[in-house]
């Protein structure tokens, strides 16, 4: 058998190891969740509630010990693990609180005639396969694992080779809070696997994030198993912002930053590509620049970095290479590198950099970065804005800036973005976030299916209707 291993990003170091199961034996770890799914289908909602609330309290015991070992994992900065926490906790309570309203029986008896009853169930769909990415481990996987288990579906979750630990520590949550065994199940698979256990008969509906590239692998070993099992895709993106005239430069310049570096910019959601209008283009980009200078690159052990390295060698490489591409077709780039010393060639640290005198002919106004780095383009209109924002392959979010208080002109303007736009999610003066009331969805090459909100759990059972004709005496 062989072996993953897990490569610490900022000092490329080994940090953890785990082996790969033999086929026969995720074959056997399928058939334990479809079996123990048939049991834990029986059990009421409310218990399966009560569970799910044990086990935010189990998660909550580890919180201290969390956010190193993701620095360790993936490389984010310490300082800002404890905000996944947190967020995976506020994602986990608001879909327990609607989760026996959005699993209850829908009734029709206000239009049943005489003698006749009808309703809708929501029944489980058997054996769901997570696979999970690394750049948000906790904060994506949460937005499936519990609510499919809460539905009454057992659940294998596959982590990124990159954290393994957070999908062990999820499933340990679990299962000290009460859910039986076999559940849940974490699976360490290599890729030839992870197309074995998508294509298994016994595997219901599959919810696979990351790359356009893999998720078209999942569609594969899906279509090609026979069937037609449910599969979700939350893929890539490339998200934009449109700056007003109108907007409040200094607030807007700061978050838009915040938005494209967090994570060192490894964020589907990341804002990767900004449109201004040209009345306030110069002021907000000296903003955007200064506020970007201010930022600290270096090992993200360390309480004082705010920024740390990319995900892998490989990873900056080809930052750094869509980066030098658009220099060389013109882009000019604001952000001296000096200014970060870490940021050297050949390491997994990449300076933040800011890209003006760019257009679509750039890849890096085109296809997605994942990196710390953001184009920045003039435009004179809104309409202008509104074509170049939709010339995408990717539709996830995107995000505009105006002031609308008091302003009905730039609330109408708003709108007119909102229905405009190909993507699944438009912001109002703030960016890179997630509402787990809101649908998280996406369009275009940006992936399809629904999590959060009361569609999360619709994606995640079946809708069963009973007929019932009443005999009379």
């Amino acid at each position: 058998m062989s072996a993953q291993i897990t490569i610490t990003p900022h000092n490329q170091q080994p940090f953890v190891a785990r082996t790969y199961p033999s086929e026969l034996q995720v074959d056997q770890a399928i058939s334990k969740a479809a079996h123990a799914q048939k049991a834990w289908a029986a059990v009421p909602v409310k218990e399966r509630i009560e569970i799910g609330n044990k086990f935010m309290t189990e998660f909550e015991k580890m919180k201290e010990e969390i956010p190193l070992e993701l620095s360790l994992q993936m490389g984010r900065p310490v300082a800002q693990g404890a905000g996944e926490v947190r967020g995976f906790l506020e994602r986990s309570n608001y879909m327990l609180s609607i989760a026996e309203s959005a699993l209850s029986d829908v009734s029709l008896e206000d239009t049943d005639k005489p003698g006749f009853r009808r309703y809708i169930k929501r029944v489980p769909l058997g054996v769901v396969l997570v696979v999970a990415p690394w750049n948000f481990p906790y904060l994506v996987s949460v937005n499936s694992v519990l609510p499919a288990i809460i539905a009454g579906n057992a659940v294998l979750l596959k982590p990124s080779p990159q954290t393994p630990l957070t999908a062990e520590r999820f499933a340990l949550a679990l299962t000290r809070a009460g859910v039986p065994d076999g559940v849940v199940q974490v699976l360490h698979l290599t890729p030839e696997l992870t197309s074995f256990a998508v294509g298994h008969d016994k595997v219901n509906f599959v919810s696979f994030t990351g790359s356009v590239v893999g998720g078209r692998a999942v569609e594969k070993a899906a279509v090609e198993a026979g069937g037609f099992k449910g599969v979700a895709l939350e893929l890539g993106g490339k998200d934009p912002a449109y700056v007003a005239p109108d907007a409040d430069v200094d607030f807007t310049a700061a978050e838009l930053v915040d938005g494209a570096f967090f994570n060192s910019g490894q964020s589907c959601c990341a804002i990767e590509r900004i449109y201004v209008h040209d009345k306030v283009y110069d002021a907000f980009v000296n903003k955007f620049v200064e506020v970007t200078k201010t930022y600290k690159l270096g090992d993200p052990t360390l309480a004082e970095t705010n920024l740390g390295p990319v995900v892998s060698l490989a990873s900056a490489e080809r930052i750094r290479k869509q980066v030098d591409d658009a220099v060389k077709q013109g882009a000019k780039a604001l952000v001296p590198e000096d200014l970060f010393p870490a940021a050297k060639r050949g390491t997994t640290y990449v300076a933040p950099q800011v890209l003006v005198d760019v257009d679509h002919s750039m890849d890096v106004m085109k296809e997605e970065t994942f990196g710390p780095i953001v184009g920045i383009q003039k435009v004179a209109s809104e309409e202008e804005a509104i074509k170049l924002m939709n010339e995408s392959p990717y539709g996830l979010t995107a995000s505009v800036w105006t002031d609308v208080q008091g302003n009905p002109e730039s609330e109408e303007l708003f709108y007119k973005f909102v229905d405009q736009l190909e993507t699944g999610t438009v912001f109002l003066n703030r960016c890179d976030y997630l509402d787990p009331a809101l649908s998280w969805t996406g369009v275009k090459d940006s992936g399809r299916g629904v999590s959060l909100s009361k569609f999360g759990y619709d994606q995640l059972t079946r809708a069963k209707s009973v007929h019932m004709k009443i005999k009379t005496k």
